[in-house]
């Protein structure tokens, strides 16, 4: 278990002033390095001011990984059943990055400029706090994931992010975890009543090019101002 101090992060600041923040959290077994180098990549416009933060999970062991410690959001029993999930974990990740969230609204971001978003069991983070978040959010992207602990979602999901738009993508090459995955995510929001945009590539457990793009087209729409 690990404590909710501030997670340590990556921050990059692409130019200015600042008035939007991206908060991307990483997959199992990386950290924030992970995605960095995204920012370039994803060629916003020159207009837009955002602060990355890409936060290093905590170390843990892994049941999957037979013990192996590596960074981690929560602990991982099993890719093909996901019947038993580390819901305490979960949720201690839950309140780190929701500390995040409440850093930039303090810096002076406000939440509706504020994308959460997340690869593989970032995304799952990603998802499992932004729509539980108590106030509305610009944004929340998932990308190579599923929603965690999804019987309890209808319960506790809070009506500020009903509105909030959603992009999910994935690879249907994905041997990691298979695109069936996100397509559940993705019918079960719909069906839920969520705005999601659905993207799907022929990849594997990975980000292309044609997703960089198409991630630059949805954060612009959402953050350049009208």
């Amino acid at each position: 278990m690990h404590s909710t101090s501030l997670l340590k992060s990556i921050v990059t600041e692409i130019n200015a002033p600042i008035t939007a923040s991206v908060i991307w959290l990483h997959g199992l077994g990386a950290d924030g390095h992970d995605f960095a180098g995204i920012t370039s990549q994803l060629q916003l416009p020159k207009s837009l001011g955002i602060r990355f933060i890409f936060p290093h999970a905590p170390v843990r062991s892994i049941t999957l990984n037979r013990g192996f410690a590596m960074r981690a959001w929560f602990d991982i029993y099993s890719l093909n059943n996901l019947n038993q999930e580390d819901q305490a974990g979960i949720q201690l990740s839950e309140q780190a990055i929701s500390q995040l969230l409440q850093q930039q609204q303090i810096a002076g971001v406000p939440a509706a400029r504020i994308i959460l978003a997340g690869f593989s069991q970032g995304g799952a983070m990603a998802l499992y706090t932004g729509l539980r978040y108590p106030e509305r959010l610009g944004g929340i992207l998932g990308l190579s994931t599923y929603l965690p602990l999804l019987p309890q979602f209808s319960s506790q999901a809070h009506e500020a992010n009903r509105q909030t738009p959603i992009f999910l993508a994935h690879g249907d090459q994905d041997d990691i975890l298979p695109l069936e995955l996100g397509e559940t995510t993705r019918n079960y929001l719909q069906q839920a009543g969520y705005s999601v945009e659905w993207r799907q590539y022929p990849m594997a457990h990975e980000v292309c090019l044609p997703e960089i793009a198409d991630i630059s087209r949805w954060l612009t729409n959402i953050l350049l101002p009208a």
